[in-house]
């Protein structure tokens, strides 16, 4: 079966990822996150886009994107994604050594609502699920991060977000829902097929305005650990 269309539309929040080719470790010191980061605010500044939550992961990265303009949300992915390759090939003198990144990245549209908040905290839970930190606010390598202790420079990288965030939103994001498998296996879902996360009629919606019908199409369970 076919990949379904790359259909980035204006205005319409999307989750984002990529991982490294083979599920290889490409953040190995501070000095390759900051680099990363770096590239962030360069691409922000050739392809204007919101960038509403993130997490950078030892072997691949999370966001929360919001494009001005159609077709922004692919370039501004593949800027970064090529850019990081090759300044890390260069830094680490492996030019030539093959692919960087799996492949294209994956996406899927959110509805602007508490789905929102919902895909935002599973974004920035993204280090605490893998251990590697305590709190969310801890990980240096996350908007939540940035939220609580990132400097004017480094908060100019963040939007403000379409939904209100949440008076409680620190405890919110620290907690383990009783649903929480639910919620992790709903994203995945989405996240495997690219499949819109709503409610059941903006979800239908914006199928048909996106042309992503395929994504509707159950293929099992999804699989733990993005």
């Amino acid at each position: 079966m076919g990949r379904a269309p790359r259909l980035a539309v204006g205005n319409i929040i999307y989750h984002v990822i990529n991982r490294a080719n083979g599920k290889q470790k490409i953040f190995h010191k501070e000095f390759d996150y900051k680099a990363f980061i770096k590239i962030l605010g360069e691409a922000k500044e050739k392809i204007p886009i919101r960038i509403l939550a993130f997490c950078i992961m030892p072997n691949h990265w999370h966001f929360v994107l919001q494009p001005y303009s159609d077709n922004d949300l692919s370039r501004f992915v593949q800027w970064v994604t090529l850019t990081h390759t090759q300044r890390w090939h260069a830094h680490y003198k492996s030019v030539g050594f093959g692919h960087l990144y799996q492949g294209r990245f994956k996406s899927f549209p959110i509805q602007e609502d508490e789905h929102f908040i919902t895909v935002a905290r599973y974004v920035e839970r993204n280090a605490l699920r893998a251990k590697l930190t305590t709190k969310t606010e801890d990980w240096q390598w996350g908007s939540s991060w940035v939220h609580e202790y990132g400097t004017k420079e480094q908060m100019e990288l963040l939007s403000p977000w379409p939904t209100p965030r949440p008076e409680n939103y620190l405890e919110f994001l620290n907690m383990t829902l009783p649903h929480e498998e639910v919620i992790l296996d709903d994203i995945r879902f989405s996240l495997q097929r690219g499949k819109p996360y709503g409610d059941e009629l903006w979800t239908t919606q914006t199928v048909k305005k996106l042309g992503l019908e395929s994504t509707m199409r159950p293929t099992g369970r999804p699989k733990k650990g993005v």
